[in-house]
């Protein structure tokens, strides 16, 4: 490996500036980029087990942070015209989204779909507040089950 991204990776890796990293990767991977944070906090945790629930607390937070973003864009985004309103999936896809609430926002942790269902959350103007908390329990409960396989998997 090249010296110079070995000193970036070592210096990235320091709990003073890990957590931060970390946070801003949860935060990245939150919004409709397609990113995963799960590798950082990985790997953070592999340099540093001492960070276990510190670097748990800061990536929920990050990507809960980041889920609250896509919210507020959707919500936002209600006043742009949408040219799929009429659309057999889309109808679907929203009356499943009224039906449940801001329970629908549990699933923000998932794949592909999770992020974008925040910003729908929005867009639909389910209450802020419940989103954000079903969005946080979604979001750590799946770092801390990642998290734990990976190390379990993967202990030296």
């Amino acid at each position: 490996m090249q010296p110079w991204l070995e000193s970036l990776l070592a210096l990235l890796a320091l709990p003073q500036y890990g957590l931060s990293t970390l946070f801003v990767a949860a935060f990245v991977s939150a919004t409709l980029l397609p990113m995963g944070s799960e590798p950082a906090l990985f790997g953070l945790l592999k340099l540093n087990p001492e960070l276990f629930w510190s670097a748990l607390f800061v990536a929920t937070a990050g990507n809960t942070l980041g889920g609250m973003v896509d919210w507020w864009m959707g919500y936002e985004a209600h006043h742009v015209v949408d040219k799929y309103r009429k659309s057999k999936h889309h109808m679907k896809a929203l009356d499943f989204l009224e039906r449940l609430g801001p329970k629908a926002c549990l699933l923000a942790w998932l794949p592909i779909v999770g992020d974008p269902l925040c910003a729908v959350a929005g867009w639909l103007r389910l209450p802020f507040w419940p989103c954000t908390c079903y969005m946080l329990v979604g979001k750590f409960l799946r770092y801390l089950v990642m998290t734990t396989a990976l190390l379990w998997m993967f202990p030296h």
